[in-house]
């Protein structure tokens, strides 16, 4: 019997499919059984960066979840995995998950520019919605940012120097684009209108002297510049 063909490309409607990657036996089953509650199909779940990389090659799911730490050295082969699955298969979502704030791990992942990312604190899985919600953005090729990723970044001198013309306001605005909020979802939290949410983005781009044209996401680009100082400056 012929094996089923799951390689689905992200931009279709096809099934939202997954390869996980952690070597926490009980967690990891337990996103399994969170992904699949929710459809999404589970094409293999694996306990190392190899078995990982290999599953990927075969298999081609729409996103890849995987732990930062993983065997031999539990250090960053989850990251060296994630990496090149971006530079292999730049169609595959990643989204990776770590225990901790690891602001030199996110700023070599993000600084890709590449569509399809995502750096989440595992404790973001226990949010059951906002977590699904990350897996669907960066499957359509969102990038996602934990915002204790995106403040711990900001705390920095650098970056206090950088962002010294946003104001507060404009800050929490940013903070919200990195969760991959729309215009609508950061009023919402906010409790601001569309129109000053809207020109608080338009003021962010103008400080921070970004441009972008449909091709380049600007909302993007604002996270990644702190990405960038903060990995030059480490």
């Amino acid at each position: 019997m012929t094996e089923p063909d799951h390689r689905a490309d992200p931009a279709t409607d096809g099934p939202l499919t997954v390869v996980l990657a952690d070597d926490a036996v009980l967690l990891r089953e337990g996103v399994r059984s969170l992904l699949v509650d929710e459809g999404i199909e589970v094409l293999a779940s694996v306990g190392d960066g190899e078995a990982l990389l290999t599953e990927v090659d075969r298999l081609r799911p729409r996103v890849a979840i995987v732990d930062v730490r993983m065997p031999p050295t539990h250090t960053n082969e989850g990251l060296l995995a994630a990496l090149r699955i971006k530079r292999e298969h730049p169609d595959v979502g990643v989204l990776v998950l770590s225990q901790y704030v690891a602001r030199e791990y996110a700023s070599e992942l993000l600084s890709t520019e590449m569509p399809g990312i995502g750096y989440l604190l595992k404790d973001r899985i226990t949010e059951i919605d906002s977590f699904l919600r990350a897996v669907h953005d960066i499957a359509t090729g969102g990038t996602v940012i934990d915002p204790a990723v995106v403040r711990a970044l900001l705390r920095n001198p650098e970056q206090q120097k950088a962002l010294s013309r946003v104001t507060p306001r404009e800050l929490e605005v940013l903070e919200s684009m990195a969760e991959g909020l729309s215009n609508r979802g950061i009023a919402e939290r906010l409790f601001l209108s569309l129109s000053t949410v809207e020109k608080a983005i338009s003021a962010i781009f103008d400080k921070l002297e970004l441009t972008g044209d449909e091709q380049t996401s600007r909302r993007v680009q604002a996270v990644l510049r702190y990405l960038d100082d903060e990995r030059s400056s480490s």
